[in-house]
């Protein structure tokens, strides 16, 4: 898992929550996603451009 997506996760007690709720294959589609990245600046970006998505149930690409 991407630290920055942890950081969040520690951070916002919702977004936790309804992270845990996504299907198996939802969560980890974001954490590929949040992963792939190389640079730090990258990984954050799309951690917070997510967010909401993941808030409302949402899978990567829908």
């Amino acid at each position: 898992m991407a630290d920055e997506f942890q950081q969040k996760l520690d951070e916002n007690s919702a977004l936790k929550t309804a992270f845990e709720k996504l299907t198996a294959g939802r969560q980890r589609a974001y954490l590929l996603h949040f992963s792939a990245p190389k640079q730090a600046k990258t990984r954050e970006a799309r951690v917070e451009k997510a967010m909401e998505a993941i808030l409302n149930g949402k899978g990567l690409n829908e």
